[in-house]
């Protein structure tokens, strides 16, 4: 994903040899071997026909050398002005992470509105020497467009995978689509189509699922959200955007779960494991596939040529473009960010050249120039890359959904949201304590902020300063229980009443991770180590108080000293902008009946101990503790005992 890299990417650089049915690498080669016949066949759905091309091959033959080198860049908006593209005519701007309006990462929606349109109006001026061309926007919508104060703030993918919905995830993503078109945009890094296997990487929350069939399952459904259904010939309807596929290949494989480490796999396996959503995605017509920091067997995405070109726009028939990552092409050997042709060469058509993109746009031309990239290379690029913008309709002088900024944290869309949040939370633990009746009298232990509730890749990159008051229609946890008690005639204890003269029914203890994202995420062992909630469980219990836990976190955690202390115990994941959502489970009705069931499962399994290796995927001695597909329901009741004994002391 994209963001202010202040730190260096760390990465294993590993040699394999070759393995029968699908090694990656021939010892001691050049260039790594792929065998297409062991990859899937794919076909664009509706990005190409005959109309488009002829205009296309059209606006190229007018197009100079520094138009068509533009078009291959993309710059922050912190590093670009509007006025830059008289002189430097880009393809594309992003908003980083941590990237706003003039510097602020709080700028109003009509601000970001303002921002879009400025960079539209010069890129379509009519001045002597300039082929008018549209310039795209990008930015990280991955829960909802959360970069923009007062936006919708879906739970993150790995809730969306517990939720086992595909049509609720279609449905999220046309809400995110109709927001990110109202201020101007046109283009979303997600959905994250990443298999993560393992649940010590930070970025583990990106991805629906560790099992392939559940992503598989999801990529079509997340790509005609954002984008629509695929029409041959036509154009995106009002109101939608072009999807990214992320990130080609393998970036949930990495050894130890590495934030852009090795992923060290034979190609049946890369193919099995991790290659699952991108099929159906290109067969839903995605517009754009985004390449991983990571490396296949020490090979960099960034310059394999064998998997950009020859499987992924070949094999699979990919016919939109594909983007670096944040200064990805920078990674390569030989390279920087400045200057890097093998990336080009190898298959990016859009280099993410956020900070020194000028320098890199010179040094492009001299390449061009000299032979270094040819200008067939160059002219499929820009095709692949033009052919994405008539596909969205940016040539044409209508944009419907352009400033109707009313459409940010609208009520269908928070209707949607907290429908995500109920389907999303997972019931490990009931020892007959759910549901509570809504006349009970009932202390919340909040241990939780609003940043912990939304998780990374809210305002900024680590989302650790995200406030509640940037979304004025979000509601936290806490709220929403205390409204489902008064609605029901309870009662919501306060932590300074008298508990053993007042002793509530029951206590809610809200606790979780603090927010993070890539990089600073990464964790080596899959354990929650906070002790502050755990002492709080433990002295509520030994008031007799019956305890529900409800655990905020971006991937399962070790967890079991809380879990054995807890009457019940709910993974709530990350669940956005509707705490509400979680009360509409936890509180039944007047009668004491469910008003909603539990229906989430687990998309990953849980770990049993804090090991280096929480678990593998197959012939693991080391089980989990929850299985994948695991989640107690009020319909089919059970009870989960202690944990092992040799495992509950830390």
């Amino acid at each position: 994903m994209t963001h202010r890299r202040f730190l260096s990417g760390l990465w294993t650089l590993l040699a394999c040899a070759a393995t029968v049915g699908g090694a990656a690498l021939a010892a001691g080669a050049g260039e790594p071997t792929v065998h297409p016949q062991l990859w899937p066949k794919a076909r664009s759905a509706g990005l190409v026909d005959p109309a488009t091309e002829a205009s296309i091959t059209g606006l190229i033959r007018q197009m100079s050398l520094r138009e068509k080198v533009g078009q291959v860049i993309q710059a922050d908006i912190g590093h670009v002005k509007p006025s830059d593209l008289r002189e430097y005519p880009l393809g594309s701007i992003l908003a980083g992470g941590d990237s706003g309006p003039d510097g602020d990462e709080r700028a109003s929606p009509q601000a970001w509105l303002k921002l879009a349109c400025d960079f539209h109006a010069v890129a379509l001026e009519t001045r002597p020497g300039h082929v008018p061309i549209p310039v795209m926007f990008g930015v990280d919508a991955v829960h909802g467009h959360n970069n923009v104060v007062g936006a919708e703030l879906f739970p993150h993918n790995i809730a969306h995978g517990a939720a086992h919905d595909p049509d609720l995830v279609r449905r999220i993503g046309a809400a995110t689509a109709e927001e990110v078109a109202a201020t101007g945009i046109d283009w979303a890094f997600a959905p994250t189509l990443t298999v993560p296997a393992d649940v010590r990487w930070g970025r583990s929350y990106e991805g629906y699922s560790s099992d392939p069939d559940l992503v598989r399952r999801y990529a079509g459904p997340a790509i005609e959200g954002l984008q629509g259904a695929p029409a041959s010939g036509g154009r995106l309807q009002p109101g939608h955007i072009a999807a990214t596929a992320k990130h080609f290949l393998g970036d949930g494989g990495t050894a130890f779960g590495e934030d852009e480490g090795d992923t060290a796999l034979g190609e049946a396996d890369l193919v099995r494991l991790h290659a699952a959503g991108y099929p159906p995605a290109i067969e839903a017509g995605v517009l754009t596939v985004m390449a991983s920091f990571s490396s296949w067997n020490g090979d960099k995405m960034h310059g394999h040529r064998p998997l950009l070109t020859t499987i992924l726009k070949e094999r699979m028939g990919f016919d939109g473009f594909v983007v670096g990552d944040w200064n990805g092409h920078g990674q390569l050997s030989g390279c920087n960010k400045d200057r890097c042709p093998a990336a080009f060469n190898a298959g990016i058509d859009m280099f993410m050249a956020p900070l020194t993109w000028k320098v890199l746009y010179q040094n492009l031309l001299d390449e061009v120039t000299s032979g270094q990239i040819p200008m067939a290379r160059l002219e499929d690029a820009v095709r692949r890359i033009l052919r994405v913008k008539f596909k969205l309709g940016l040539f044409e002088a209508a944009r419907l959904y352009e400033g109707r900024l009313e459409l940010l944290g609208s009520d269908s869309h928070r209707a949607i949201a907290r429908e995500a949040v109920r389907k999303s939370l997972v019931l490990l633990k009931n020892d007959g304590v759910l549901p509570i009746r809504p006349s009970a009298r009932v202390l919340v232990a909040d241990f939780s902020s609003f940043a912990m509730q939304a998780g990374g890749w809210t305002l900024s990159w680590q989302g650790t300063d995200a406030r509640r008051r940037d979304f004025p229609n979000a509601e936290m946890i806490h709220a929403g229980i205390k409204a489902a008690l008064l609605a029901g005639g309870g009662k919501l204890v306060e932590g300074t009443d008298d508990l053993v003269a007042t002793k509530p029914d029951v206590a809610i203890v809200v606790f979780g991770e603090a927010p993070y994202a890539e990089m600073f995420g990464d964790i080596k062992l899959p354990l929650y180590n906070q002790r502050t909630a755990l002492r709080e469980i433990n002295h509520l219990k030994s008031l007799g108080i019956r305890i529900v836990s409800v655990f905020l976190s971006g991937r399962p955690l070790w967890v079991s000293q809380e879990i054995n202390a807890s009457d019940a115990f709910v993974a709530a994941w990350q669940p956005g902008s509707e705490g509400g959502g979680v009360a509409d489970v936890l509180i039944g009705d007047a009668t004491g009946a469910p008003r909603y069931d539990f229906t989430g499962t687990l998309s990953f399994p849980w770990p049993r101990a804090a090991t280096a290796a929480p678990f593998a995927r197959e012939g693991d001695v080391l089980t989990p503790q929850f299985p994948l597909g695991y989640g107690l329901s009020y319909a089919h009741a059970g009870k989960v005992g202690r944990l092992s004994e040799e495992l509950a002391g830390r």
